[in-house]
């Protein structure tokens, strides 16, 4: 008798909504415990070719943490696409402009760089302030380490 893998499929998710606290956190150790919860690594079903991941709103992006000199030092980059096009930006300007793209550059650069990792990255919502549109899906505080 011959016994096989079970391979998981996507129509196998259960799809749980987590919230995540992000006021004190630091940045990457949050940011890898996103990517996991969005990955479903927690699952035991993990299959890394299948989307078994769940939902993450992380709420308190604006009191994010950076350790050492990163909130002067740390820079972040786009480029209009014109010669001479490279904007620079500091991760503390960032963080007082737009503070849910810190933790949202922080987190895709965890996810897998395919179709796969782009449609984990939808299932990401990440909000300046305490408050989000999502209490209708019921999402369970999840603990940061």
């Amino acid at each position: 008798m011959k016994k096989y893998t079970y391979s998981a499929k996507d129509s196998d998710n259960q799809n749980k909504w987590w919230v995540v606290n992000a006021e004190g956190a630091i940045l990457g150790r949050l940011a890898s415990q996103i990517a996991a919860a969005l990955r479903g690594k927690n699952n035991p079903l993990y299959t890394p070719h299948a989307d078994l991941g769940d939902s993450v709103v992380v709420i308190n992006a604006e009191k994010i943490v950076l350790t050492g000199r990163k909130m002067d030092q740390k820079n972040y980059y786009r480029h209009s696409g014109y010669i001479g096009g490279l904007k620079t930006i500091t991760a503390k300007k960032l963080i007082e402009k737009r503070p849910e793209d810190v933790i949202r550059f922080a987190v895709k650069g965890m996810l897998p760089k395919n179709s796969l990792g782009r449609r984990l990255f939808k299932k990401l919502k990440v909000y300046a302030g305490d408050q989000h549109p999502h209490g209708a899906q019921q999402p369970e505080m999840m603990s940061i380490q």
